[in-house]
Protein backbone atom coordinates (compact mmCIF):
# COMPACT_ATOMS: atom_id res chain seq x y z
CA UNK A 1 0.00 0.00 0.00
CA UNK A 2 2.65 2.18 0.62
CA UNK A 3 3.90 1.45 -3.06
CA UNK A 4 1.40 2.27 -4.17
CA UNK A 5 1.02 5.79 -2.28
CA UNK A 6 4.18 6.61 -3.12
CA UNK A 7 3.81 5.84 -7.67
CA UNK A 8 0.48 7.76 -7.54
CA UNK A 9 0.90 10.93 -5.31
CA UNK A 10 1.35 14.45 -7.03
CA UNK A 11 4.82 16.05 -6.57
CA UNK A 12 2.99 18.58 -4.13
CA UNK A 13 6.19 19.55 -2.35
CA UNK A 14 7.25 21.20 -5.45
CA UNK A 15 4.76 23.79 -4.15
CA UNK A 16 4.21 24.69 -7.85
CA UNK A 17 0.56 26.80 -9.15
CA UNK A 18 -1.67 24.34 -10.53
CA UNK A 19 -2.80 26.80 -13.74
CA UNK A 20 -2.18 24.58 -16.59
CA UNK A 21 -5.42 23.02 -18.33
CA UNK A 22 -6.28 21.47 -21.36
CA UNK A 23 -5.92 23.92 -23.79
CA UNK A 24 -2.62 25.35 -22.47
CA UNK A 25 -0.79 21.95 -22.30
CA UNK A 26 -1.82 21.28 -25.89
CA UNK A 27 -0.56 24.67 -27.31
CA UNK A 28 2.87 23.54 -25.46
CA UNK A 29 2.49 20.16 -27.91
CA UNK A 30 1.89 21.96 -30.72
CA UNK A 31 4.24 24.94 -30.17
CA UNK A 32 7.28 22.53 -28.87
CA UNK A 33 6.60 20.26 -31.86
CA UNK A 34 5.92 23.05 -34.79
CA UNK A 35 9.55 24.63 -35.27
CA UNK A 36 12.06 23.89 -37.60
CA UNK A 37 11.37 20.57 -38.91
CA UNK A 38 8.52 20.97 -40.99
CA UNK A 39 10.31 23.93 -42.83
CA UNK A 40 14.17 22.76 -43.43
CA UNK A 41 13.68 18.73 -43.36
CA UNK A 42 11.48 18.14 -46.27
CA UNK A 43 14.36 18.15 -48.80
CA UNK A 44 16.77 15.53 -46.54
CA UNK A 45 13.52 13.50 -45.95
CA UNK A 46 13.12 12.87 -49.93
CA UNK A 47 16.84 12.22 -50.86
CA UNK A 48 17.09 9.60 -47.97
CA UNK A 49 13.51 8.11 -49.42
CA UNK A 50 14.39 8.51 -52.79
CA UNK A 51 10.85 8.56 -54.34
CA UNK A 52 8.21 11.35 -53.51
CA UNK A 53 5.63 8.46 -52.70
CA UNK A 54 8.73 7.33 -50.29
CA UNK A 55 9.05 10.55 -48.92
CA UNK A 56 5.33 11.17 -47.97
CA UNK A 57 5.22 7.56 -46.07
CA UNK A 58 8.52 8.81 -44.33
CA UNK A 59 6.11 11.22 -42.98
CA UNK A 60 3.54 9.19 -42.15
CA UNK A 61 5.81 6.67 -40.53
CA UNK A 62 7.26 8.92 -38.74
CA UNK A 63 3.83 10.37 -37.38
CA UNK A 64 2.62 6.70 -36.63
CA UNK A 65 5.70 5.87 -34.48
CA UNK A 66 5.21 8.93 -32.67
CA UNK A 67 1.67 8.45 -31.84
CA UNK A 68 2.08 4.81 -30.73
CA UNK A 69 5.22 6.35 -28.32
CA UNK A 70 2.60 9.51 -27.05
CA UNK A 71 -0.32 7.07 -26.63
CA UNK A 72 1.92 4.43 -24.97
CA UNK A 73 4.02 6.78 -22.69
CA UNK A 74 0.38 9.02 -21.58
CA UNK A 75 -0.63 5.72 -19.79
CA UNK A 76 2.63 6.03 -17.57
CA UNK A 77 2.73 9.95 -17.08
CA UNK A 78 -1.11 9.53 -16.12
CA UNK A 79 -0.10 7.12 -13.62
CA UNK A 80 2.79 8.94 -12.53
CA UNK A 81 1.46 12.51 -12.82
CA UNK A 82 4.42 13.98 -11.36
CA UNK A 83 7.06 17.30 -12.40
CA UNK A 84 10.03 16.02 -14.44
CA UNK A 85 8.11 13.62 -17.48
CA UNK A 86 10.54 11.26 -18.34
CA UNK A 87 13.11 11.26 -16.02
CA UNK A 88 10.72 10.65 -12.69
CA UNK A 89 9.37 7.94 -14.92
CA UNK A 90 12.73 6.08 -15.43
CA UNK A 91 13.45 6.71 -11.79
CA UNK A 92 10.01 4.87 -10.74
CA UNK A 93 10.36 2.48 -12.86
CA UNK A 94 13.87 1.49 -13.38
CA UNK A 95 15.79 3.18 -10.59
CA UNK A 96 18.12 6.39 -10.02
CA UNK A 97 20.81 5.46 -12.12
CA UNK A 98 18.73 5.51 -15.46
CA UNK A 99 17.08 8.56 -14.23
CA UNK A 100 20.65 9.97 -13.86
CA UNK A 101 21.66 9.09 -17.44
CA UNK A 102 18.61 10.67 -19.37
CA UNK A 103 19.19 13.78 -17.22
CA UNK A 104 23.45 13.64 -18.06
CA UNK A 105 22.32 13.38 -21.94
CA UNK A 106 19.96 16.29 -22.10
CA UNK A 107 22.28 18.06 -19.93
CA UNK A 108 25.37 17.51 -21.98
CA UNK A 109 23.84 16.86 -26.35
CA UNK A 110 19.86 16.61 -26.28
CA UNK A 111 19.05 20.29 -24.85
CA UNK A 112 22.27 22.32 -26.20
CA UNK A 113 22.21 19.91 -29.37
CA UNK A 114 18.71 20.60 -30.10
CA UNK A 115 19.02 24.45 -29.24
CA UNK A 116 22.37 24.85 -31.70
CA UNK A 117 20.18 22.91 -34.58
CA UNK A 118 17.49 25.38 -33.86
CA UNK A 119 20.26 28.69 -34.36
CA UNK A 120 21.41 26.89 -37.04
CA UNK A 121 18.23 26.71 -38.98
CA UNK A 122 17.42 29.75 -38.40
CA UNK A 123 20.37 31.21 -39.74
CA UNK A 124 19.76 29.31 -42.83
CA UNK A 125 16.29 30.73 -43.15
CA UNK A 126 17.60 33.90 -42.61
CA UNK A 127 19.87 33.66 -46.08
CA UNK A 128 16.85 34.72 -47.72
CA UNK A 129 16.76 37.88 -46.68
CA UNK A 130 20.32 38.43 -45.81
CA UNK A 131 23.28 36.10 -48.10
CA UNK A 132 25.33 34.58 -45.70
CA UNK A 133 28.12 32.21 -46.02
CA UNK A 134 28.30 28.95 -43.66
CA UNK A 135 30.62 31.27 -40.95
CA UNK A 136 28.35 33.53 -41.02
CA UNK A 137 25.71 31.60 -40.15
CA UNK A 138 27.45 30.27 -37.51
CA UNK A 139 27.96 33.07 -35.95
CA UNK A 140 24.25 34.38 -36.83
CA UNK A 141 23.18 31.24 -34.84
CA UNK A 142 25.23 31.69 -31.64
CA UNK A 143 23.73 35.69 -31.49
CA UNK A 144 20.76 34.62 -31.61
CA UNK A 145 21.45 32.10 -29.49
CA UNK A 146 22.62 34.49 -26.98
CA UNK A 147 19.82 36.77 -27.38
CA UNK A 148 17.12 34.63 -26.43
CA UNK A 149 19.49 33.51 -23.32
CA UNK A 150 19.68 36.77 -21.99
CA UNK A 151 16.22 37.55 -22.44
CA UNK A 152 14.99 34.44 -20.30
CA UNK A 153 17.85 35.05 -18.35
CA UNK A 154 16.66 38.54 -17.00
CA UNK A 155 12.83 37.65 -17.33
CA UNK A 156 11.27 34.30 -17.51
CA UNK A 157 7.57 36.03 -17.67
CA UNK A 158 8.91 38.31 -20.61
CA UNK A 159 9.85 35.33 -22.36
CA UNK A 160 7.47 33.09 -21.78
CA UNK A 161 4.93 36.11 -23.07
CA UNK A 162 7.36 36.01 -26.46
CA UNK A 163 6.82 32.37 -26.39
CA UNK A 164 3.08 32.38 -25.94
CA UNK A 165 3.28 35.41 -29.10
CA UNK A 166 5.51 32.89 -31.83
CA UNK A 167 3.02 29.81 -31.00
CA UNK A 168 -0.05 31.81 -32.40
CA UNK A 169 1.72 33.21 -35.13
CA UNK A 170 3.96 30.02 -36.46
CA UNK A 171 0.33 28.41 -37.70
CA UNK A 172 -0.22 30.80 -40.37
CA UNK A 173 3.26 29.81 -42.58
CA UNK A 174 1.54 26.01 -42.63
CA UNK A 175 -1.72 26.86 -42.87
CA UNK A 176 -0.78 29.47 -46.06
CA UNK A 177 1.73 26.91 -47.43
CA UNK A 178 -1.09 24.10 -47.19
CA UNK A 179 -4.18 26.06 -48.70
CA UNK A 180 -2.07 27.76 -51.74
CA UNK A 181 -0.24 24.60 -52.30
CA UNK A 182 -2.73 22.84 -52.89
CA UNK A 183 -4.98 25.52 -54.69
CA UNK A 184 -2.05 26.68 -57.05
CA UNK A 185 0.58 23.80 -57.44
CA UNK A 186 0.86 22.35 -61.06
CA UNK A 187 3.52 19.59 -60.65
CA UNK A 188 1.42 16.98 -59.24
CA UNK A 189 5.05 14.86 -58.24
CA UNK A 190 3.54 12.58 -55.99
CA UNK A 191 4.80 9.21 -57.84
CA UNK A 192 7.07 7.15 -57.93
CA UNK A 193 6.40 5.40 -54.88
CA UNK A 194 9.69 3.58 -55.02
CA UNK A 195 12.67 4.79 -56.68
CA UNK A 196 16.14 3.40 -57.72
CA UNK A 197 18.26 4.57 -54.80
CA UNK A 198 15.27 3.40 -52.31
CA UNK A 199 16.46 1.43 -49.47
CA UNK A 200 15.55 0.53 -46.47
CA UNK A 201 18.51 1.97 -44.81
CA UNK A 202 17.45 4.75 -46.76
CA UNK A 203 13.86 4.77 -45.76
CA UNK A 204 15.16 4.51 -41.83
CA UNK A 205 17.36 7.90 -42.36
CA UNK A 206 14.55 9.34 -43.90
CA UNK A 207 12.15 8.64 -41.19
CA UNK A 208 14.62 9.80 -38.73
CA UNK A 209 14.64 13.01 -40.16
CA UNK A 210 10.59 13.28 -39.81
CA UNK A 211 11.27 12.41 -35.95
CA UNK A 212 13.13 15.53 -35.67
CA UNK A 213 9.82 17.40 -36.80
CA UNK A 214 8.01 15.47 -34.17
CA UNK A 215 10.21 15.68 -31.65
CA UNK A 216 9.11 17.90 -28.07
CA UNK A 217 5.97 16.33 -27.90
CA UNK A 218 7.03 14.35 -24.28
CA UNK A 219 8.36 18.13 -22.89
CA UNK A 220 4.31 19.18 -21.86
CA UNK A 221 5.16 16.21 -19.27
CA UNK A 222 8.29 18.07 -17.39
CA UNK A 223 4.87 20.55 -16.26
CA UNK A 224 2.87 18.00 -15.19
CA UNK A 225 2.81 19.29 -11.50
CA UNK A 226 1.67 22.22 -12.66
CA UNK A 227 -1.35 20.95 -14.28
CA UNK A 228 -4.48 21.13 -13.35
CA UNK A 229 -5.85 18.06 -13.60
CA UNK A 230 -2.55 15.83 -15.09
CA UNK A 231 -4.54 12.25 -14.80
CA UNK A 232 -6.91 13.02 -17.28
CA UNK A 233 -5.22 16.53 -19.28
CA UNK A 234 -1.54 15.19 -19.96
CA UNK A 235 -2.95 12.39 -22.49
CA UNK A 236 -5.41 14.27 -23.86
CA UNK A 237 -2.79 16.67 -24.77
CA UNK A 238 -0.31 14.82 -26.08
CA UNK A 239 -2.98 12.63 -28.34
CA UNK A 240 -4.79 15.68 -29.78
CA UNK A 241 -1.64 17.66 -29.97
CA UNK A 242 -0.13 14.80 -32.39
CA UNK A 243 -2.99 14.20 -34.16
CA UNK A 244 -2.89 18.07 -35.31
CA UNK A 245 0.62 18.38 -35.65
CA UNK A 246 0.45 14.99 -37.70
CA UNK A 247 -2.00 16.18 -40.09
CA UNK A 248 -0.24 19.39 -40.31
CA UNK A 249 2.93 17.72 -41.41
CA UNK A 250 1.98 15.40 -44.41
CA UNK A 251 -0.59 18.28 -45.61
CA UNK A 252 2.90 20.45 -45.51
CA UNK A 253 4.65 17.90 -47.60
CA UNK A 254 2.47 16.87 -50.27
CA UNK A 255 1.85 20.95 -50.78
CA UNK A 256 5.32 20.77 -50.89
CA UNK A 257 6.22 17.85 -54.03
CA UNK A 258 2.59 19.54 -55.78
CA UNK A 259 4.24 22.84 -55.88
CA UNK A 260 8.27 21.54 -56.67
CA UNK A 261 9.46 18.74 -58.46
CA UNK A 262 11.53 16.38 -55.60
CA UNK A 263 15.13 16.98 -57.39
CA UNK A 264 14.14 20.61 -56.85
CA UNK A 265 13.44 20.26 -53.26
CA UNK A 266 16.83 18.26 -53.02
CA UNK A 267 18.54 21.06 -54.45
CA UNK A 268 16.93 23.91 -52.27
CA UNK A 269 18.38 21.80 -49.15
CA UNK A 270 17.18 23.87 -46.00
CA UNK A 271 15.29 26.60 -48.15
CA UNK A 272 12.95 24.34 -49.96
CA UNK A 273 9.85 26.17 -47.92
CA UNK A 274 11.40 29.53 -48.98
CA UNK A 275 11.66 28.21 -52.27
CA UNK A 276 7.74 26.73 -52.44
CA UNK A 277 6.71 30.39 -51.48
CA UNK A 278 8.75 32.13 -53.88
CA UNK A 279 7.06 29.67 -56.22
CA UNK A 280 3.36 30.17 -55.31
CA UNK A 281 3.60 34.34 -54.36
CA UNK A 282 6.74 35.62 -56.41
CA UNK A 283 9.42 37.43 -54.91
CA UNK A 284 7.42 39.88 -52.55
CA UNK A 285 4.90 37.15 -51.00
CA UNK A 286 7.59 34.48 -50.75
CA UNK A 287 9.48 36.78 -48.47
CA UNK A 288 6.60 37.20 -46.32
CA UNK A 289 6.15 33.41 -46.10
CA UNK A 290 9.91 32.81 -45.27
CA UNK A 291 9.69 35.28 -42.59
CA UNK A 292 6.61 33.50 -40.89
CA UNK A 293 9.22 30.68 -41.20
CA UNK A 294 11.49 32.25 -39.33
CA UNK A 295 9.16 33.44 -36.71
CA UNK A 296 8.47 29.76 -36.30
CA UNK A 297 11.86 28.79 -35.81
CA UNK A 298 12.47 31.68 -33.59
CA UNK A 299 10.27 30.54 -31.43
CA UNK A 300 10.77 26.76 -31.03
CA UNK A 301 14.72 28.02 -29.94
CA UNK A 302 12.91 30.58 -27.45
CA UNK A 303 11.54 27.72 -26.18
CA UNK A 304 14.64 25.83 -25.67
CA UNK A 305 16.11 28.45 -24.42
CA UNK A 306 13.26 29.24 -21.64
CA UNK A 307 13.04 25.45 -20.80
CA UNK A 308 16.05 23.72 -21.27
CA UNK A 309 18.12 25.03 -18.28
CA UNK A 310 15.51 23.41 -15.71
CA UNK A 311 16.95 20.22 -16.35
CA UNK A 312 20.33 20.46 -15.25
CA UNK A 313 18.93 23.00 -12.72
CA UNK A 314 16.93 19.90 -11.37
CA UNK A 315 19.80 17.77 -11.26
CA UNK A 316 22.10 19.69 -9.85
CA UNK A 317 19.77 20.90 -6.56
CA UNK A 318 19.00 16.92 -6.28
CA UNK A 319 22.91 16.82 -6.16
CA UNK A 320 23.33 14.87 -9.27
CA UNK A 321 25.51 16.97 -10.80
CA UNK A 322 29.28 17.57 -11.06
CA UNK A 323 29.81 21.21 -9.61
CA UNK A 324 26.20 21.16 -8.34
CA UNK A 325 26.63 24.24 -6.51
CA UNK A 326 27.19 26.19 -10.07
CA UNK A 327 24.60 24.56 -11.58
CA UNK A 328 21.75 24.78 -8.72
CA UNK A 329 22.11 28.57 -8.30
CA UNK A 330 19.28 30.68 -9.18
CA UNK A 331 20.09 34.91 -9.96
CA UNK A 332 17.86 37.16 -8.18
CA UNK A 333 15.59 37.36 -11.02
CA UNK A 334 14.51 33.46 -10.36
CA UNK A 335 16.11 32.67 -13.61
CA UNK A 336 18.61 29.15 -13.65
CA UNK A 337 21.80 31.57 -14.83
CA UNK A 338 24.44 29.32 -14.62
CA UNK A 339 22.96 26.23 -16.36
CA UNK A 340 21.82 28.41 -19.11
CA UNK A 341 25.18 30.00 -19.32
CA UNK A 342 26.45 26.45 -19.40
CA UNK A 343 23.41 25.53 -22.07
CA UNK A 344 24.95 28.02 -24.70
CA UNK A 345 28.33 27.53 -24.35
CA UNK A 346 28.14 23.78 -25.49
CA UNK A 347 25.51 25.04 -27.85
CA UNK A 348 27.53 27.54 -28.98
CA UNK A 349 30.28 24.71 -29.91
CA UNK A 350 28.13 22.19 -31.85
CA UNK A 351 26.94 25.11 -33.89
CA UNK A 352 30.40 25.91 -34.70
CA UNK A 353 31.70 22.27 -35.09
CA UNK A 354 29.14 20.66 -36.82
CA UNK A 355 26.40 20.63 -39.75
CA UNK A 356 22.55 21.94 -38.36
CA UNK A 357 21.58 18.21 -40.13
CA UNK A 358 24.41 16.48 -38.38
CA UNK A 359 23.28 17.56 -34.44
CA UNK A 360 20.09 17.06 -35.03
CA UNK A 361 20.39 13.37 -36.22
CA UNK A 362 22.81 12.79 -32.97
CA UNK A 363 20.04 14.02 -30.69
CA UNK A 364 17.34 12.55 -31.87
CA UNK A 365 19.25 9.12 -31.96
CA UNK A 366 20.73 9.17 -28.29
CA UNK A 367 17.15 10.92 -27.09
CA UNK A 368 15.18 7.47 -29.05
CA UNK A 369 17.03 5.00 -26.63
CA UNK A 370 14.99 6.71 -23.68
CA UNK A 371 11.92 7.23 -25.12
CA UNK A 372 12.25 3.54 -26.09
CA UNK A 373 12.99 3.00 -22.60
CA UNK A 374 9.98 5.37 -21.55
CA UNK A 375 7.86 3.03 -24.08
CA UNK A 376 8.71 -0.16 -22.52
CA UNK A 377 8.13 1.03 -19.13
CA UNK A 378 4.11 0.50 -19.56
CA UNK A 379 4.79 -3.01 -19.28
CA UNK A 380 6.62 -2.82 -16.05
CA UNK A 381 4.33 -0.33 -14.75
CA UNK A 382 1.26 -2.93 -15.27
CA UNK A 383 3.76 -5.47 -14.04
CA UNK A 384 4.69 -4.37 -11.10
CA UNK A 385 1.46 -1.78 -9.92
CA UNK A 386 -1.41 -4.56 -11.58
CA UNK A 387 -4.19 -3.17 -8.92
CA UNK A 388 -2.75 0.39 -9.64
CA UNK A 389 -6.08 2.62 -10.33
CA UNK A 390 -5.54 4.29 -14.38
CA UNK A 391 -7.17 7.05 -15.40
CA UNK A 392 -6.11 6.51 -18.82
CA UNK A 393 -5.19 3.41 -20.70
CA UNK A 394 -3.32 3.27 -23.65
CA UNK A 395 -5.63 2.13 -26.61
CA UNK A 396 -5.19 -1.66 -28.24
CA UNK A 397 -2.79 -2.51 -26.19
CA UNK A 398 -0.39 -4.10 -26.47
CA UNK A 399 -0.59 -3.76 -30.23
CA UNK A 400 0.13 -0.12 -29.68
CA UNK A 401 3.44 -0.05 -27.38
CA UNK A 402 4.90 -2.76 -30.00
CA UNK A 403 4.51 -0.77 -33.20
CA UNK A 404 6.28 2.27 -30.90
CA UNK A 405 9.18 -0.28 -29.77
CA UNK A 406 9.45 -2.16 -33.66
CA UNK A 407 9.64 1.66 -34.85
CA UNK A 408 11.87 3.05 -32.56
CA UNK A 409 14.48 0.08 -32.55
CA UNK A 410 14.21 0.66 -36.72
CA UNK A 411 15.15 3.64 -36.28
CA UNK A 412 18.14 3.26 -33.80
CA UNK A 413 19.39 0.50 -35.70
CA UNK A 414 19.01 2.21 -38.98
CA UNK A 415 20.79 5.06 -37.74
CA UNK A 416 23.60 2.90 -36.60
CA UNK A 417 23.87 1.33 -40.43
CA UNK A 418 23.81 4.58 -41.65
CA UNK A 419 25.62 7.65 -39.75
CA UNK A 420 27.86 5.07 -37.71
CA UNK A 421 30.46 7.78 -36.43
CA UNK A 422 27.47 10.22 -35.37
CA UNK A 423 25.99 6.91 -33.41
CA UNK A 424 28.91 6.17 -31.55
CA UNK A 425 29.39 9.67 -30.39
CA UNK A 426 26.27 9.63 -28.87
CA UNK A 427 26.61 5.90 -26.68
CA UNK A 428 29.75 7.20 -25.62
CA UNK A 429 28.55 10.33 -24.44
CA UNK A 430 26.04 8.26 -22.71
CA UNK A 431 28.35 5.97 -21.41
CA UNK A 432 30.53 8.73 -20.05
CA UNK A 433 27.69 9.40 -17.43
CA UNK A 434 28.38 5.92 -15.94
CA UNK A 435 31.06 7.06 -14.10
CA UNK A 436 30.12 10.25 -13.58
CA UNK A 437 27.06 9.29 -11.55
CA UNK A 438 29.27 6.61 -9.33
CA UNK A 439 31.47 9.20 -8.32
CA UNK A 440 28.68 11.85 -7.30
CA UNK A 441 27.14 8.30 -5.52
CA UNK A 442 30.88 7.45 -3.85
CA UNK A 443 31.14 11.22 -2.72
Amino acid sequence: MEQKKQVVETNADAGLSKSVGLFEAMAIVIGMVIGSGIFVKPAIVFKNAGAPGMGILAWILGGIITMASGLTVAEVGAAIPKTGGLVVYLKELYGEKWAFLLGWVQTIIYIPGSTAALGLFLAAIGTAFVPMSDTQQKIFAIGMMALLMFINAVSTKFGSKLQAVVTVAKLLPVVILVVFGFAKGTVHDFTPMVGETSTAAGLGAAILGTLWAYDGWLNVSNMAGEMKNPAKDLPKAIVLGLSLVMVAYVSVNLAVINVLPMDKIIEAGKSCSAEVANVLFGAGGGKFITAGIFVSIFGALNGWCLTGARVPLALAQDGLLPFSGFFGKVSNNGTPVNAMIFQFVVASLLALTGSADMVSNLVIFIMWIFYLMGIASVFILRSKHPNLARPYSVPLYPITPIIGLVGGLYIVISTIMTDTMNSLYGLAIAVIGLPVYYMIKKK
